[in-house]
């Protein structure tokens, strides 16, 4: 077995070396995209943490009711921020929503174009399909690296790595609620003289819009996810009193934490849940 190992292929070394390149002739462009991630995460914290705690609870409450309209999903979100605020996390918790919605933006901002455009061109998807599954089935740990070497220690790694292993998501489900368009509706577009951007406004989009709001949903729900991942490389939130735990070995910190993050990931799910019944 010597003869394979003598002839290593240089996955790694190629790696590096293209991460090397990128750092040499790319800071300009990495510069930038880190003050654009700072100011988007320095605004939404402004955003959550400047008004009185109770100010945010009320209007997240009302954000529910009007999503859903359900008094029932109110009154959890309500008694989940109330319960937040009463075991302390209040700070940790908005500085890990403003993770989740900044990659939120981000990758729903790119997701859903590219999405729409594999829709239409099933030689795009094909080609992208392989680099998606890597996306979502590479380690996450992995994508710390590259954010490090980048941009250093902070919320602006922790966010890259959120969105590189968030964006398969909406990708994926964009195309599948815009490709599953009935032709008879297309057609039927077509025969009333649409044009491409029509169809894609009037029928399209309207037809997958429960797709593209599963393809949000997951977002968050994997944004949340990795918000311990991103503490590992300096993010602020609740992930920091999860790895202060574990180094500790700290039985009751772990838990408390770790059931914030759960009470989060229900009220978001709660309030962006689709298709659920009014009540």
């Amino acid at each position: 077995m010597d003869f394979l190992t003598d002839y290593k292929i240089p996955v790694g070394r190629t790696a590096e070396d293209i991460f090397d390149w990128l750092q040499t002739h790319g800071g300009w462009f990495f510069d930038g995209l880190a003050d654009v991630g700072s100011w988007l995460i320095d605004w939404l914290l402004w955003l959550l943490q400047e008004p009185n705690p109770l100010i945010i609870v009320v209007l997240a409450t009302a954000l529910a009711y009007w999503l859903q309209r359900s008094w029932k999903v109110a009154l959890f979100v309500a008694l989940g921020f109330l319960f937040i605020l009463n075991q302390g996390y209040w700070e940790e918790t908005t500085e890990s929503l403003t993770l989740v919605i900044s990659a939120c933006l981000v990758c729903m901002a790119i997701g859903v174009p590219i999405g729409i455009a594999t829709a239409h061109r099933p030689r795009l998807y094909a080609v992208l399909q392989p680099i998606l599954d890597l996306m979502q089935t590479l380690p996450t740990f992995v994508y710390l690296i590259p954010a490090i070497v980048f941009f250093g220690i902070g919320m602006v790694p922790g966010l890259l790595a959120t969105v590189i292993f968030v964006l398969p998501a909406p990708i994926r489900l964009t195309h599948l609620g815009i490709s599953s368009t009935p032709t008879s509706l297309l057609e039927a577009a077509e025969a009333f003289g649409a044009t491409g951007w029509q169809k894609l406004v009037k029928v399209e989009l309207p037809y997958a819009t429960p797709q593209i709001m599963a393809g949000l949903n997951q977002t968050i729900m994997l944004s949340l996810s990795m918000v311990v991942v991103a503490a590992l490389v300096g993010a602020d939130g609740l992930g920091v009193p999860v790895v202060r735990a574990l180094n500790q070995v700290n039985t009751a910190l772990g838990f408390e934490s770790g059931f914030i993050i759960v009470v989060v990931a229900i009220m978001l799910d709660r309030v962006l849940r689709i298709g659920r019944a009014r009540s």
